[in-house]
């Protein structure tokens, strides 16, 4: 029975990485080719990411102006903008993620062109690159009601698992992106209330390792080893350990119960 003990507080201190994480998270996923002849598969293809230009990437200096004259265009708050470009790309405007996201505000193409921009390598260019993100921001702002902590969430993991989910995203990845955002923009001077936010996040996040942790116990633990009975083989004063001659002719203290054990 101590053994069993130590195997459920082994489980609850698995490491992180055996986690199940949102499979639209993980980068750099790679097509499956068609079949070669013969019925066999041919390998799967390496994804092609953007090339970054050759030319200097802005300064940060240069970025945090850029996104001043953004945020008035679009009506959105400077510190919100700059926030996400921390989180998203650490001011990088060359920056290119796993999953294919591209400049200071980790665009996929696929968004960018519901935007007008068609081009990838334009996404390279900082101002374009701010314009097309700010006006997502924005379009996200409008649809959750300048819920700062859906909108943030929304950016990160989607609108369909925002909506989904009811705002309920437990994907790691989404809760730490969304808590760094929140730090990020406070300490730029956001205004907007985004306590209610951060503690949700925290919420979710102990609701995500409560389930990871009964995922790893189902997982890995027999449950058939909990109904198991034993039943004493000695005497009732015996029964105590300290008592409990070890040697040769010793008896076991507990024997599985015959019933049980068919």
């Amino acid at each position: 029975m101590k053994s069993l003990v130590r195997m459920l507080a082994l489980l609850l201190l698995v490491p992180a990485a055996w986690a199940t994480t949102d499979p639209s998270q993980s980068g750099g996923k790679s097509q499956a080719g068609a079949a070669a002849g013969g019925g066999a598969e041919a390998p799967a293809a390496s994804p092609k990411f953007p090339t970054p230009p050759s030319r200097a990437k802005p300064s940060r200096a240069r970025v945090k102006t850029l996104i001043k004259g953004v945020a008035r265009r679009y009506g959105v708050e400077e510190a919100l903008i700059r926030a996400i470009v921390a989180a998203e790309s650490n001011y990088n405007a060359h920056a290119v993620s796993r999953a294919g996201a591209v400049g200071l505000m980790q665009l996929m193409p696929a968004t960018a062109a519901d935007y007008g921009v068609g081009s990838v390598q334009a996404l390279f260019d900082a101002e374009t690159n701010l314009r097309t993100g700010t006006r997502h921001l924005k379009r996200l702002l409008r649809k959750y009601g300048n819920d700062y902590g859906r909108v943030i969430m929304a950016y990160n993991a989607g609108e369909g698992v925002v909506d989904r989910t009811n705002s309920r995203v437990t994907y790691r990845e989404t809760l730490n992106y969304t808590e760094a955002v929140i730090k990020n923009y406070r300490s730029y001077g956001g205004k907007a209330p985004t306590q209610a936010a951060l503690n949700q996040v925290y919420t979710l996040r102990r609701v995500s390792s409560k389930g990871q942790a009964r995922r790893l116990m189902k997982k890995f633990l027999d449950p058939s080893l909990l109904s198991l009975k034993v039943k004493p083989t000695l005497g009732v004063r015996f029964l105590n350990p300290s008592l409990h001659e070890a040697g040769p002719e010793s008896q076991p203290m507990f024997e599985l119960d015959a019933k049980s054990a068919r």
